[in-house]
């Protein structure tokens, strides 16, 4: 009688007391998202605030490896807060994640810009960027967790689904919040000292969040297990150190989260990089994009939740991973078609080709900004990739300079290496000014045409990702919690989302770019989110069990 009295423990939450629960936790958690997000909205403005001594294309690839770093060490908030919530209680750990979140998001719009105070202002950002990620590591699988023990078995999916929706309402805030401050005041004071904002904004979100948290109590599942002294002393030993536990992180983490990082992040984050960096599209029309499709999302996520409860989690995830599968070559190219035609046009009609020494060549992407770029191939390579141009490679005479190839024009690069840094500047600036002369007299665009853009068209494809990410990330919490024990939840869950989400989803900017700038072809670095999602689909499909309606206490 006791089991059965536990497993209906949720099932008896007072309604009332169940949307307290939920907006309370969505709250808290839309109020982190919006923390975190403002910082990868802005990653052209921190890369010229922080890193100006850098070349253009380091600094921006800096700036997105700097956002990939909060990223990287979401698992071991992870670890540390889901120990923490398997011992002590699931409130006390999300109560200290958002204070910790709120804090480093408000001390970075106080930081000093690279040219007020040199390496301290990057080293500064750095650090809070790692507290970010470390404070958004142990919120998630908090929220979620708190949520699912407080909902009926009937409808978990679309109670934490809410959690879902937060990132959406999180990003929508943040988005919004830029683009009604850039609005105010202007591009240019906007990237002075406007940038700012946003940042300072969330210490106004951050006592709201705490206010809410501060209202809650234990769920109680684990309320229960304390009660009964059933706790988990050793939350690591069991989660990781016990196969049939160990089994089931790997599943969800290889099945599940691996598409669900390559997805979401794609959609909502390597969107915006290529549209801005590579389509010219300015940022005021991309917010608007953006804003659009967040709007969507949040209705969709409750959907998704609601339609995992009547037909299945696994179901309704598999159809979210195969939908971008599908997607994610042909809607970049049609983004690119509705957004920048003209782009598109002079690409299909006037392809080019760089043609060099392949010892010549380095990679076009360099994180720490040492690499100078300075031999023939490399400044011309650069010089397109800075441009937005795809090009093919073929290879050239050894010793020889490289050639710039474009329709009927031959532009030949310089060599700059070893040349004093005002002449080899001077030198680079002479090869750019020629390639993007011969660019224009092909058709090549220095920046979309809002007068030809199809922005319904572009609305529609960013609608169809949308709708994968959603269907995906909509009944992900459901599944999650559903898969592991009371006893080591928290931990066992929260470090295969954050690895998914934190590894594969927030290095999706970050090594799109380098493979974009690496090889020369504008969508070759989709194959990086697209290898992520294939292997999901298939172990999803193989390995993955149906959770819905099981018992959060077996």
């Amino acid at each position: 009688m006791a089991e059965i009295a536990a497993t209906a423990a949720s099932d008896e939450v007072d309604p009332k007391t169940l949307r307290t629960v939920i907006a309370a936790s969505s709250a808290g958690t839309t109020f982190e998202w919006y923390d975190f997000f403002v910082f990868g909205s802005l990653t052209g403005v921190i890369s010229k605030t922080f890193f100006t001594g850098l070349p253009e294309t380091a600094a921006l690839a800096a700036a997105l490896a700097l956002f990939g770093t909060g990223f990287l060490f979401r698992p071991l908030g992870a670890l540390v807060f889901g120990r923490i919530g398997d011992r002590a209680g699931r409130k006390g750990a999300f109560l200290a994640t958002v204070l910790l979140m709120g804090g480093a998001t408000v001390a970075i719009g106080l930081l000093p810009s690279y040219t007020q105070a040199g390496a301290i202002g990057p080293i500064l950002l750095i650090l809070m960027r790692i507290i970010q990620g470390f404070a958004l590591g142990g919120e998630y699988g908090g929220a979620a967790i708190y949520v699912a023990e407080h909902a009926p078995s009937n409808g978990r999916g679309q109670a934490t689904s809410w959690i879902q929706t937060s990132a959406a309402f999180g990003l929508f805030g943040a988005l919004i919040v830029i683009l009604l401050t850039r609005t105010a005041i202007g591009n240019e004071a906007f990237d002075a000292w406007g940038w700012r904002v946003p940042f300072l904004f969330s210490g106004v979100l951050l006592m709201v969040s705490i206010w809410m948290r501060l209202k809650l109590t234990e769920s109680p599942e684990f309320a229960k297990l304390k009660a009964e002294g059933n706790q988990s002393q050793a939350p690591f030993k069991e989660a990781f150190g016990h196969w049939p536990n160990l089994r089931l992180v790997l599943i969800s983490l290889v099945a599940v989260m691996f598409a669900q990082g390559a997805v979401w992040y794609t959609t909502f984050f390597y969107a915006q990089t290529f549209m801005e960096r590579f389509l010219k599209v300015s940022p005021e029309t991309i917010n608007v994009l953006m804003l659009s499709i967040t709007a969507a999302s949040a209705v969709l996520y409750v959907v998704f939740g609601w339609l995992s409860d009547r037909i299945g989690r696994k179901t309704v995830m598999l159809f979210g991973m195969t939908l971008m599968l599908a997607a994610y070559f042909p809607g970049f190219h049609l983004l690119s078609q509705t957004l920048n035609p003209a782009l598109a046009e002079a690409e299909a009609k006037t392809p080019v080709v760089v043609i060099a020494d392949p010892a010549d060549c380095s990679l076009q992407f360099d994180p720490v900004g040492k690499a100078k770029f300075l031999s023939s191939c490399d400044i011309a390579k650069s010089t397109l990739s800075n441009a937005g141009v795809s090009y093919r490679n073929e290879p050239g005479v050894a010793g020889q300079p490289a050639l710039v190839r474009v329709g009927s024009w031959t532009v030949p690069s310089t060599d700059a290496r070893g040349l004093t840094a005002p002449v080899a500047k001077a030198v680079k600036a002479s090869v750019e000014t020629r390639i993007k002369a011969a660019l224009a007299q092909a058709g090549y665009p220095e920046k979309a045409d809002p007068k030809r853009m199809n922005l319904p068209g572009a609305f529609g494809v960013l609608l169809v990702f949308v709708i994968a990410a959603t269907a995906l990330y909509g009944p992900i919490a459901a599944c999650l919690v559903e898969l592991f024990p009371t006893r080591v939840r928290y931990t066992a869950l929260s470090l295969p989302y954050h690895i998914g989400t934190g590894w594969v989803g927030g290095f999706v900017p970050f090594t799109a770019f380098a493979i974009v700038t690496t090889v020369g072809d504008l969508y070759s670095g989709l194959w990086y989110p697209f290898a992520f999602t294939a292997i999901s689909v298939v172990t999803c499909l193989l390995l993955l069990p149906e959770t819905k309606g099981r018992r959060l206490d077996s």
